[in-house]
């Protein structure tokens, strides 16, 4: 993947990041600008209000995770559902198209972890066909307990550059 992922691939590219972490910063590596999600994102109108135009969202659910438990996967997946939904009324849905690239926690990444990783590759595989004729390309990465952090950020890229394009709907689990 090395040579795909070549300099100044994603020039151009607007990334929205929530939160910002090593994938964001791969993507700017490659040249995107990188937009941290400067708003509550269970506040559906501020995230709104905070997105402005861009070309692609990574949500890093396995950070708004964190340790885990039946509170956090309803924050995760709460804040996951309103930045995605959020950032496709004001930035996709206008634009005619877009990608979103969902990062789910680790195996035993705490109680409710695998509830986490099963909600997020739904919200990929349904909102793929609910958004595909906006063009709007949601994938899922579920990494593996031993998946290096810089191959996670390499597929995260990856998916936002022109080759993501062709993947909709997907969920790729990372060993």
């Amino acid at each position: 993947m090395h040579e795909v992922l070549r300099e100044g691939l994603l020039a151009g590219t607007t990334v929205i990041a929530a939160p910002p972490t090593a994938a964001a910063a791969a993507c700017a590596r490659l040249g995107a600008d990188v937009r941290p999600l400067d708003a509550d994102l269970l506040d559906e109108a501020a995230v709104e209000a905070a997105v402005g135009p861009c070309h692609a969202l990574v949500v890093d659910a396995a950070a708004l995770f964190g340790a885990g438990g039946a509170v956090a996967l309803r924050a995760a997946l709460d804040g996951t559902w309103c930045a995605v939904r959020a950032t496709a009324n004001a930035a996709f849905l206008p634009a005619g198209r877009g990608k979103v690239v969902l990062v789910a926690p680790r195996p035993g990444a705490g109680e409710h972890g695998a509830a986490l990783r099963a909600g997020l590759e739904n919200m990929a595989r349904t909102t793929s066909i609910e958004w595909a004729r906006y063009a709007i390309t949601p994938t899922a990465l579920l990494p593996g307990p031993e998946t290096p952090e810089t191959e996670l950020a390499e597929v995260v890229a990856y998916l936002a550059s022109p080759a993501g394009d062709y993947f909709s709907g997907c969920v790729m689990e990372l060993v």
